[in-house]
């Protein structure tokens, strides 16, 4: 009773306690022509379960799919399994714990949880995260669209090299990319609108992965033409590291860069904050139905994840890069095939950031109008005011990948773990699970992992820094 009088919810000013208020009353008995009663406070969602699973995989989809493989060379298959699994597993309880606070106090929004548990300063540092988290990774989708549409319309207009017009300069494209497309889609009212742009983002996805797959049988190892030798004479140039088993899988290995991967896989399932707003506008909304689309959602990114990084690495083995496909521009520029691919990860990755942008933007709703009705200038000119910060970002940061590697290492480890864990030790009742019991001891030994991730990608960046080294590792 003390925790939940220091939560701010006892049973004498109407808090029911774990059994009240989650979704085992769905399963009671209902009259005939009577509408169910919403047991949450915020809003009654419309969204389909289809539709919730396409936006949650888009939010999960990064851009860090593309440094998978890469991630794989550094820690060999059976390694990188292991891993993969781990961190998938890890991250579906991470959504157990939210969704199951959010059941006990009726509140779908991550900002609202932090609020019921520590208060106004829980709600400001629960909305601070998530913001800069997400701008963070929109910066990096906006980032790739900077760097890989100039290259890509260059190709098609069968260009050797940039002549310098407009329509070649990625500041320019970036800005025309945001207002055409993006824009209006993050002015959606409603996060479930995006489904069928999420959608068509995880078909480009896959095309991705079946290239992939194709590539693995049209790309010989060693590469054995002139061109290929040229990219193999490099690559060994660059890695004395290289044996005369050069082209054999490894199932095992390590090396100096084996543990920038973890970071890199740990990041790989990062949804979170997107969780609870698919939550909220999800028809029909129980914590057994949304967690069934979470875990639909990390199942199939899981697929996704595994299949790009094994074919991607049995095709270029210790040459492959950091970057899937500007390996295969190594190999082959004028790849045809190559093209349209690196044209479907861009769509894929711009239609990401309207579905990062909307947690943002209610955070930001969560924290300055907490109480006020939707309020469509309000609407727009946050939208506006983000994607003009994310944009500036962009166009004027040069090196802004170790300010975000740094933003990455601080934000992610907490909203996967130490966020989840802490509001489900505080949010749940102590009478109904004291704090010795089995699931808190798991959320603090959930939230000690996360600071341990914390510390460790820290201390990787900061010795990068010292050392001068750059980092190889794959972006969010």
């Amino acid at each position: 009773m003390e925790l939940q009088k220091m939560n701010g919810h006892s049973k004498d000013n109407g808090f029911d306690g774990l059994d009240g208020l989650t979704e085992h009353d769905e399963f009671l008995p209902h009259k005939a022509g009577v509408k169910k009663e919403n047991h949450f406070t915020d809003f009654e969602g419309k969204t389909s379960f289809g539709m919730s699973i396409f936006n949650l995989s888009n939010a999960i989809m990064g851009s860090g799919i593309l440094g998978l493989a890469f991630a794989m060379s550094n820690t060999g298959i059976i390694l990188f399994l292991m891993l993969l699994v781990s961190i998938a597993l890890l991250s579906a309880y991470s959504i157990h714990l939210l969704l199951k606070s959010a059941g006990v106090v009726g509140i779908r929004a991550y900002e609202q949880l932090g609020n019921r548990a520590f208060g106004t300063p829980g709600k400001i540092l629960a909305g601070c995260i998530i913001s800069v988290h997400n701008i963070g990774a929109m910066s990096s989708y906006l980032f790739i669209v900077k760097s890989e549409l100039p290259l890509v319309i260059q190709a098609f207009l069968s260009k050797p090299e940039n002549t310098g017009e407009w329509f070649l300069n990625g500041n320019y494209l970036i800005i025309i990319v945001s207002v055409v497309i993006i824009l209006p889609l993050a002015l959606m009212k409603q996060l479930g609108y995006l489904g069928y742009t999420s959608g068509f983002s995880l078909c480009c996805m896959v095309f991705f992965v079946i290239s992939v797959i194709f590539k693995k049988f049209n790309i010989p190892c060693p590469l054995n033409d002139d061109n290929h030798n040229n990219f193999t004479s490099v690559y060994v140039n660059k890695h004395m590291n290289v044996t005369d088993d050069f082209c054999e899988p490894k199932m095992f290995t390590t090396n100096s860069q084996t543990a920038y991967t973890i970071p890199i896989l740990a990041f790989s399932f990062v949804c979170h904050p997107e969780v609870l707003p698919i939550y909220t506008e999800l028809r029909d909304a129980t914590k057994k139905r949304m967690q069934r689309i979470a875990n639909v959602s990390i199942l199939a990114m899981f697929v996704m994840y595994l299949i790009t990084a094994l074919f991607g690495y049995l095709t270029f083995f210790g040459a492959v890069e950091s970057e899937l496909l500007h390996t295969y521009s190594q190999v082959d520029p004028l790849d045809g095939l190559m093209l349209c691919v690196r044209l479907a990860v861009l769509v894929a990755v711009t239609l990401t950031v309207p579905v990062v942008l909307f947690p943002i933007r209610r955070a930001l709703l969560q924290i300055f109008f907490p109480d006020k009705p939707f309020n469509w200038p309000v609407h727009i000119g946050i939208t506006l005011c983000l994607l003009f910060v994310v944009n500036l970002l962009v166009i004027f940061v040069p090196s802004i990948r170790d300010i975000f590697g740094l933003i990455g290492a601080t934000t992610a480890p907490s909203l996967i773990f130490i966020l989840p864990a802490i509001f489900y030790i505080r949010i749940i009742p102590e009478d109904q699970e004291p704090l010795k019991s089995r699931p808190k001891i798991q959320a603090a030994c959930f939230a000690a992992l996360g600071v341990v991730f914390m510390v460790m990608s820290l201390s990787f960046i900061i010795i990068d820094w010292v050392t001068g080294e750059s980092r190889s590792g794959g972006g969010h």
